[in-house]
């Protein structure tokens, strides 16, 4: 995609590709590759998630799920949102709290570091579906499939024109998610609440009904929930982890293999690290300077 790393490319994918699989470029479709549970900060996050998207669109890698977490805690804003309106920027920077736009539409999210997991999926679509709600159906049964293993009967929620579908739990939304859709691969970014303060959470979200960060936490109390709230325990973000692979599995009837980036996918993500996700016109503008190439 870059010319600084054309020279490369060819050699970099055909050998990670040979790591994956065992062979040269040629795979089985029903294996996935899996990149295990890790912690960065949120434009790094997002970086190697468009980083995977370009690759899988290029056709270098595999479909693809990723686990990870967030530190510091950051909120993340949709693709079209404007942070001036859907957060305290006050409270964002007093608390160390990070913000980065998303190139995933959906909503405001906050993004507790150990109070939730969030996991990417990116695919072609005919691996998934023929339009985005069975997209969301499919990944979203997988998710539920991995609560039930939790023991936390939940439902799929289709959402509405200004939210997006998600998982409830006796009505209380338990995890959301919002996609991106580019030249026939699909990213879907989906979170799984662990744990949530929200009286927290409500110190950074704006919310349209009211400036009393208080009350805000008091009405979404009755609307919003978390594992360990449904379980009346902690449990260990490995099981999650382990629980929502199984889902998955079953429920695509794929194979997983872990792996990690390539080469190729690491330079790609520096590059959208430094040229977009922590690039201040992108994330409180949704702007890239003529100098960005990053997409």
């Amino acid at each position: 995609m870059f010319s600084c790393f054309s020279q490369t490319k060819a050699m970099i994918v055909l050998s990670s590709m040979k790591n994956l699989h065992g062979e040269g470029p040629r795979r089985n479709m029903d294996t996935w590759r899996l990149i295990p549970l890790e912690t960065h900060n949120c434009f790094m996050n997002m970086a190697i998630d468009e980083a995977i998207l370009s690759s899988r669109i290029e056709n270098l890698v595999p479909n693809t799920i990723r686990f990870y977490q967030w530190k510091p805690s950051a909120v993340s804003i949709g693709k079209n949102q404007s942070p001036q309106e859907q957060v305290y920027l006050d409270a964002l920077r007093e608390n160390g709290v990070d913000l980065v736009r998303r190139t995933s539409g959906g909503g405001t999210v906050y993004h507790d570091q150990k109070g939730e997991i969030t996991y990417s999926i990116t695919a072609q679509t005919r691996d998934l579906g023929q339009d985005v709600t069975a997209v969301y159906t499919r990944v979203y049964a997988a998710v539920n499939d991995a609560l039930r293993l939790l023991g936390i009967p939940a439902d799929y929620s289709l959402g509405n024109r200004k939210n997006c579908p998600n998982l409830t739990v006796a009505g209380k939304k338990i995890g959301g998610s919002a996609q991106t859709l580019r030249h026939g691969v699909v990213q879907q970014h989906g979170t799984l609440l662990l744990s949530v303060d929200l009286s927290l959470m409500f110190r950074f979200l704006r919310v349209p009904f009211t400036e009393d960060c208080s009350f805000a936490a008091k009405i979404a109390k009755r609307k919003i929930t978390s594992i360990q709230n449904e379980l009346h325990h902690q449990i260990s973000t490995k099981t999650v982890e382990k629980d929502l692979t199984q889902g998955f599995k079953t429920i695509l009837k794929i194979q997983l293999e872990e792996s990690a980036l390539t080469q190729y996918e690491r330079a790609l993500a520096n590059r959208f690290y430094n040229e977009k996700f922590s690039a201040v016109t992108w994330n409180y503008k949704g702007k890239l300077t003529s100098s960005q190439g990053a997409t």
